[in-house]
């Protein structure tokens, strides 16, 4: 199935980042489809989920999460999530995500990623949540990565 602009999949991610952050994950009055796109296209921050598997994969990444890892949408959402990270973070990132699990959501995460082309980057002040819904069923995890003024991301 084709999350990209799913409005399903979009309240899913904006339900639990609302009810675990206590604040809209997009600007208040947009709702469904056109709130969907907008977070998918024009978002100014990027958006990552993983399933549940024992080694998740992407499930969605926006526009902005897909030029900051330099993979397509169908690259993307057959990737495992660990790969995100080089070999030796990926304990750490292990760790960090048990920790999201324990606590709901953390706030002003900071790690070291790296894209499809092996370029290394620095993510500051994210905030990755679990993706649980209105009946309590956990989904996966998500994360919000903010993008600087310029446009660019932190590095």
């Amino acid at each position: 199935m084709d999350l990209r602009t799913d409005p399903d999949f979009f309240d899913l991610l904006s339900w639990s980042y609302h009810s675990l952050i206590g604040r809209p994950l997009v600007p208040n009055g947009m709702v469904g489809a056109q709130a969907a796109r907008w977070l998918y296209s024009e978002a100014p921050f990027a958006i990552l989920a993983h399933n549940t598997e024992p080694d998740p994969i992407f499930v969605y990444g926006n526009e902005a999460a897909q030029r900051l890892f330099e993979y397509t949408w169908e690259e993307l959402t057959k990737l495992p999530s660990r790969l995100s990270a080089e070999t030796p973070d990926r304990a750490e990132r292990a760790q960090f995500l048990e920790a999201v699990k324990r606590y709901g959501y953390i706030q002003g995460y900071r790690g070291i990623r790296v894209s499809k082309s092996g370029r290394r980057f620095s993510i500051e002040n994210a905030t990755v949540w679990q993706l649980i819904d209105s009946e309590g069923v956990w989904h996966g995890q998500a994360a919000l990565l903010p993008i600087e003024m310029d446009g660019s991301f932190r590095s």
